[in-house]
């Protein structure tokens, strides 16, 4: 008797297109690896083999977690409740806390059973796309987009739709471009506001629009609002379950401590929705993840119960910094940018000087400039090809001042 899939099984071995079987599935083979990871990974290893190298690459808070946070985390650690497995959804006092914060903080009531703790906002992104997706099912796409999500939409097996905007409209989509790219095929519109890339933030009545849009439309919202207290000047961060209550039954907020309160690297996120999509992506969490570790769980407690003075503090100097990156920009030729309304990234246009000469080269897009600008000049910024938007590229600025003011000087200096 053979084994499943061996010699007289009837299986057929997948294989490529010259006869061989291949390694790796044709769906993994697809993923495009992270661009924005990829380049912060590039800046490190240079500056590792001493380059002195500026990176505007990486999407993360240059402060450290907030003390009494890490304190919490260590005290857990020495709590043998913790050093055991605990419940797939996440710990009971972290959901609880989750759906305090999230009433607190946007308006929007949920019940802590409505909450799945996961690990980190990419796997939130992933499980709700699991558990909505049926293959062919379309997602409504604005871009410029953060590269994981057309990846995560991938491998539920759907089709991302992507819908371009542009400085000229504020990287906003309206409901008339909403409506015009949706067919009896569209299952979901994908909401971002602030924006990673392009800080981009709705004013509340186009945030209202859209959700009743949606509503008439019977399509479903998923909202990743992990950038809600980083907004600048008179722009205000909208939940979009908090003024259009009636499309709550067709909405998952996605959302985590990592960009709020400095804690990238302690992967705690989660999503919100309807009981039975919380159900069906906590079962399938158990069968990939299980749980969440217990120690940043404990940590998450502690930062989403305590005050905000730490996020303030953050906000205040993501503002400046917004600011200033916005000013030096925009001063040198052929470089349009808008100030960043929130999140902590500018989304500059590089249109006006692409196919010029630079140091012997003509770069015909922005993939080419930006290998260039780390070849000449050592300085990391992720081409908008990875975001859905050619001619651009992001810049965050969550790095200190002085990187910030010596990394741009020498873009300015090369693009004259």
């Amino acid at each position: 008797m053979t084994g499943r899939g061996g010699i007289g099984s009837g299986v057929r071995r997948p294989t490529c297109e010259h006869g061989r079987v291949s390694r790796i599935s044709r769906k993994i083979s697809a993923i495009t690896e992270s661009a924005t990871l990829a380049v912060d990974a590039k800046a490190k290893a240079l500056k590792a083999e001493g380059e002195d190298v500026i990176g505007f690459g990486a999407g993360e808070p240059d402060f450290p977690t907030p003390a009494h946070v890490v304190e919490a985390a260590v005290a857990a650690c020495r709590d043998p409740r913790n050093h055991r497995y605990s419940p797939t959804p996440g710990l009971p006092e972290l959901r609880e806390a989750i759906a305090a914060k999230t009433a607190r903080d946007s308006g929007y009531e949920c019940g802590a059973g409505q909450v799945l703790v996961t690990n980190g906002g990419k796997q939130a992104v992933y499980n709700t796309f699991q558990a909505l997706l049926d293959p062919g099912d379309e997602v409504l796409l604005p871009a410029p987009y953060w590269t994981t999500y057309p990846e995560a939409i991938a491998l539920a097996d759907g089709v991302a739709v992507e819908i371009p905007t542009t400085d000229a409209t504020g990287f906003r989509v309206d409901v008339d471009t909403l409506d015009a790219a949706c067919t009896d095929r569209t299952k979901a519109l994908l909401f971002v506001s602030p924006s990673n890339p392009t800080g981009a933030v709705y004013p509340r009545d186009e945030v209202e629009a859209i959700g009743r849009w949606a509503a008439s439309r019977g399509i479903w919202i998923v909202t990743d609002e992990i950038y809600e207290h980083l907004t600048y000047g008179d722009h205000e961060f909208t939940s979009m379950p908090a003024v259009v209550p009636e499309i709550a039954d067709r909405c998952v907020v996605v959302n985590g401590v990592a960009k709020t309160y400095a804690m990238t690297g302690w992967r705690v996120g989660w999503m919100i929705g309807p009981n039975d999509v919380i159900s069906a992506a906590a079962n399938l969490q158990s069968h990939a993840t299980s749980n969440v570790s217990n120690v940043a769980q404990r940590a998450a407690i502690a930062a989403l119960s305590g005050d905000l003075s730490a996020v303030a503090d953050m906000r205040t100097a993501f503002e400046r910094r917004g600011r200033r990156m916005h000013e030096l920009l925009s001063k040198i030729n052929g470089v349009n940018c808008l100030e960043p309304e929130g999140a902590f990234y500018c989304f500059p246009s590089f249109l006006g000087v692409l196919g010029r000469e630079i140091a012997g080269r003509a770069p015909s897009d922005t993939l080419e400039l930006c290998e260039l600008l780390l070849e000449e000049v050592k300085v990391a910024i992720v081409p908008g090809e990875a975001f859905g938007a050619p001619g651009y590229a992001r810049m965050s600025f969550a790095l200190g001042d002085d990187d910030l003011e010596e990394g741009v000087s020498r873009i300015a200096e090369l693009l004259g």
